[in-house]
Parts: C-alpha cells; sequence; structure tokens
C-alpha cells in the first residue's frame, strides 16, 4: 500500500509514465507469502556470495514480478559497495549549532545534515541544469535521475516513502535525503540556501540557511570496556538500525507511543467499534469514520489494521538490537494524550490531573479499555513466536499495586502471553511510584525484573508536577530522598537475583548520579542514542577511580 499514485508502462520511445488506477493503489503490490518467499531468496543469494569471498558480502539484489504469470524473478544482484565498505569502528555524529525558520517537513532517511543551494527539477529534461553541490528537490526520481543524484550534497522529494527510489539510492550513496514532503517543490525556490537536517529522528526538516553544524567522529575501538551494560531507549522504529553501531547492549526502553501517534493514528476502541461507529448519523462521528477508512484501506478488520502496525514496529526495533534483550513498554498515555488520536474524545475522560489519572496498568484490566489492551498483547505475541524474536521482554508502566499487576499478569495470558506456556517469557514493571520500592517483595513475586523511571519517582517522592515549570526545577532524580528509594531497590532486586535497570537521561546529565548507580550495582542504564558514548566514557573512568580506591 501507499500512494503509488504513478507507474511506469512501456511506450514507442521507452517507457512512458501513467495514473495507477484507485484500485491497485489500493492494493497490496506483494503478499505476505511472496515478501517471505523473496527474503529467503535474498538470504540464500547474500549466504552464498559470502561464502564464496570468505567474508559477509551484502548483496545489492533487483527483483521483478511478472504481470501475467505473477511468479517472481531475480534480475540483478551486485555487492552493495557504500554500507559493506565503511569502517565499522567509526561512529560519525551530526550536531546542528543552531536553528532558524523551518521550510518543510517529511520523512528523513540517513543521518546526516547537508547545506546547499536549492535546484528545483520538475522534468528528466531539465536534468542537466543541475550542477555538483546542489540540493536536488523535485517531485520524485527514478533511475534517469541517478547521475544528478550522486551530485547532490542532499535530496528532497515531494511524493514516496522510505522505500521509494530516491530513499533507497539516498542510502546507497550515503546522501541525505527527506521524502514525502508535499510541498517541497512549491515551497523552495532554486538559488535559496537550505540546511537539510536528518540528523533528529524519523522527522527530516530543512531550515532557512546555511546553518553550522558539526560531525564528529567517535572511535568505537578506543571506548573503554566497563562492567555495566549500556542499553538504548528507542521510540520510532526508524531509529532502530540507525543505532545497531552503536557499542550497546539492546534495549532498555523500547515505547510503543510513537508507533501509535505516528503510523496507526486511530484510538484502539474506535477501531474495535467501528462497525457500531458506521452506523452513527451524526457529523461529527462520520468525520472520523472517513478517518479511519483512509488510513485502513485494505484492512476489511480494522483491529488488523492495529495490530498488523504495532507488529511491525516492535519487530524492527527487536530485530536491528537482536539478539539483546528488547524491553518493550506497553502504551503509556494520558487520557489527554490519548484524546489527540482519531476517535480519542468518544473514549476518554477529561481529567483534572491525567499525569496520576486513568494511564499505565490501571487502563489494561479496565473493562473500557480490556479488549483494546489485548491488541497490543497479541502484537507482542505475534512478534515473539510467529517472528521468533524471543528477545522482546514486555515491560508494564505505572503499576501501583501488586494486585493490580496480577490482573494484568491475567490479562495478558488471556491473550496468549502467558509464562505458564512459554518459559523464556519474561515479565517486567515500571519502578516509578514509590509504592514499588515500599512493597518490592511483593511486585517481585509476580514481576521478572524492574526498570526505574526516574523521571514519574522523582515527582511522585517529592511532590513535584514535572509539567510545572514554577516547580519543576526544585528537585531531580539527584536528591537524597529519591537516591535513598533507588539504593533500597537495588538492594532488593539483588537480594531476589532480579533484574533491575534504569531508563532515563540523569547518568548522562548528571556524572555524580551515574557513579551513585555504579556503586549501587544497578544492571543497565538506558539512555537516549545521544548520551551513550559519553556516558561510557563517563562510566569508564568512574569504574577505573572506583577499582583504584578499592
Amino acid at each position: 500500500l501507499g500512494p503509488k499514485d504513478i507507474k511506469l508502462v512501456y511506450g514507442r520511445h521507452g517507457t512512458v509514465k501513467a495514473k495507477v488506477s484507485v484500485t491497485d493503489r489500493d492494493n497490496y503490490a506483494l503478499s505476505d507469502q511472496e515478501i517471505t518467499e523473496l527474503a529467503s531468496w535474498v538470504t540464500k543469494i547474500e549466504e552464498y556470495f559470502s561464502k564464496k569471498h570468505h567474508r559477509y558480502q551484502p548483496m545489492d539484489t533487483e527483483w521483478a514480478k511478472d504481470g501475467k504469470s505473477n511468479e517472481l524473478y531475480i534480475v540483478q544482484a551486485r555487492p552493495e559497495t557504500i554500507h559493506a565498505t565503511e569502517d565499522k569502528n567509526a561512529y560519525l555524529e551530526y550536531k546542528l549549532k543552531g536553528t532558524s525558520e523551518i521550510l518543510v517537513r517529511g520523512a528523513s532517511v540517513g543521518s546526516k545534515i547537508a547545506s546547499g543551494p536549492v535546484r528545483i527539477i520538475k522534468s528528466a529534461d531539465r536534468l542537466s541544469d543541475f550542477k555538483p553541490g546542489e540540493i536536488l528537490v523535485t517531485e520524485m526520481t527514478d533511475p534517469d535521475w541517478e547521475p544528478i543524484m550522486k551530485m547532490a550534497s542532499a535530496i528532497i522529494t515531494d511524493k514516496g516513502g522510505r522505500t521509494s527510489h530516491a530513499a533507497i539510492v539516498s542510502r546507497e550513496l550515503g546522501v541525505p535525503c527527506i521524502v514525502g514532503c508535499g510541498n517541497g517543490s512549491k515551497v523552495l525556490k532554486t538559488g535559496q540556501e537550505v540546511t537539510v537536517d536528518c540528523s533528529s529522528g524519523a522527522e527530516g526538516l530543512v531550515y532557512v540557511g546555511k546553518l553550522d553544524f558539526a560531525t564528529i567522529e567517535h572511535r568505537l575501538d578506543k571506548l573503554p570496556s566497563i562492567a555495566t551494560k549500556i542499553m538504548v531507549n528507542v521510540g520510532s522504529p526508524d531509529e532502530a538500525f540507525r543505532y545497531h553501531k552503536l557499542p550497546i547492549k539492546g534495549v532498555g526502553l523500547g515505547r510503543l507511543e510513537f508507533i501509535i501517534t505516528s503510523y496507526i493514528k486511530i484510538h484502539p476502541n474506535a477501531l474495535l467499534d467501528f462497525a457500531e461507529l458506521k452506523k452513527s448519523r451524526d457529523r461529527d462521528t462520520q468525520k472520523i469514520v472517513k478517518e479511519i477508512e483512509a488510513l485502513t484501506v485494505g484492512y476489511e478488520d480494522k483491529t488488523k489494521y492495529y495490530v498488523d502496525e504495532l507488529t511491525e514496529g516492535i519487530a524492527r526495533i527487536a530485530a536491528g538490537f537482536a539478539p539483546h534483550d528488547v524491553i518493550i513498554r506497553f502504551s503509556d498515555f494520558k487520557t489527554n494524550e490519548y484524546r489527540t488520536l482519531i476517535g480519542g474524545e468518544l473514549y476518554e475522560p477529561a481529567e483534572e490531573n491525567p499525569m496520576i489519572g486513568w494511564r499505565g496498568a490501571s487502563r489494561y484490566y479496565h473493562p473500557k479499555f480490556k479488549k483494546a489492551f489485548a491488541l497490543e498483547c497479541q502484537a507482542l505475541k505475534r512478534v515473539r513466536e510467529e517472528f521468533g524474536l524471543t528477545n522482546v521482554i514486555p515491560m508494564i508502566p505505572f503499576c501501583r499495586t501488586p494486585e493490580e499487576g496480577a490482573k494484568v499478569i491475567e490479562v495478558m495470558a488471556e491473550s496468549g502471553l502467558d509464562r505458564a506456556k512459554d518459559a523464556s517469557l519474561k515479565i517486567y514493571v515500571m519502578c516509578e511510584i514509590p509504592a514499588n520500592i515500599l512493597r518490592a517483595d511483593d511486585f517481585l513475586q509476580e514481576f521478572d525484573g524492574m526498570s526505574i523511571g526516574s523521571n514519574d519517582l522523582a515527582q511522585l517522592t517529592l511532590g513535584i508536577d514535572r509539567d510545572s515549570s514554577i516547580v519543576s526545577g526544585i528537585a531531580n532524580e539527584k536528591d537524597p530522598a529519591v537516591k535513598k528509594l533507588i539504593s533500597e531497590i537495588i538492594r532488593t532486586c539483588k537480594a531476589k537475583g532480579k533484574y533491575i535497570g534504569i531508563c532515563g537521561q540523569a547518568p548522562s546529565d548528571y556524572p555524580d548520579f551515574a557513579d551513585f548507580l555504579v556503586k549501587e550495582g544497578i544492571d543497565s542504564m538506558s539512555l537516549n542514542p545521544d548520551s551513550v558514548i559519553k556516558t561510557i566514557e563517563i562510566i569508564g573512568k568512574l569504574e577505573e577511580s572506583n577499582d583504584e580506591s578499592r
């Protein structure tokens, strides 16, 4: 599925562009079975050439599907020469030194930054106008454009997604690219100086002017070897393969919220109740129905759309960091955040203080959300069983009591995530409420491990609303009361042989806090990707000085 507005067909003098029919646009190009078959073939091709060359040899493989017989063919296989020849011990980090007005947004491809003059090319007969170092802006590209794509400092397209021609070639060339902007060729002007930023995650941004940026090369082989396990926080599935080179031991916090807001966009209850919503004559409800239909084209069962999107997103994160553990936290939206999803206003109450309201575990067994939570469970079950990614560990957020935890675990078992039937399945809980620590013995009878959420733990220990700018600066995770609780939960988990980690920025923001965690013997620290290397360097020095002082 996807826009697929244009196709190339044979003409009298080569290929010509033609519009794709609505029926073809709304159908999948390949079935799941065909995708699996192609993947199997490509894997065998890679294995063959790797064996022939006595080293791992990734392959750039092209395929075709016969329009009449529906048979699949491999039409070309050649060694991939850009990423395969990279220095595996060099990790490049790009950082903007400032910002300006944002002109265009789209999906980022790669992680680089580039600046230069814009060159808008509307058709292939103007390719000769392009000069080396310019930023190519066009509606979309095809193979005829590749000679000038090699000369571009960056590429921007109005149409296409992460698997479009522009995206694929940009990855091969190592050129920053933003696809699916919608209005790039209309907003930008030839000769205009802009900066293309693909360094900040899934969204690529185009800024006014030529902005300064830094390119930092980290030598991974020069980093200290540390005892503390460093993991990474991941929200977007697109980040999974971007950060796989980092010297980390998996994902300590995989968030579902980004997948739900950016890919699914619909409240799960609206999908569960879709048949009833269609019967409504209310104008606002009919608007919701149309939005759902537009997003779920190709899905008769609308809940399957929700499960499929979650499954694919989770699986991408899990595969990107396999075989290391990938801890996936179930959705932790607050009611005001759930209301922003399509159809959300039909199901979410307007709470006075959503931060400590109907969130986390309390939703999962509640009659008004239990079926929606079951969809999340189905997705994780598919990732573990159908995809074979058993490195995924589900985690329950904001669980107020052990009894509440037991209810959630029961719902999970009803949905197929049952430890009695799967000995490899572990279930963790977030440690972010003082009660999680004060009743740790009881919680650890239900759960296999804990991950400290230092932001919520600090606000609930100190009575500070972290969304309030007036009081949020009074104290933080370094407060003695918070540290005392953290020390206690680390000792308790260690005594019971249960996993205990922390997911938050405090260890990288405050070296003395990292020192405190190292001395307490925390199993792992999960950080945002941009602070991993800095924190490893800090911890390396701390561990070395701690060893010398013993």
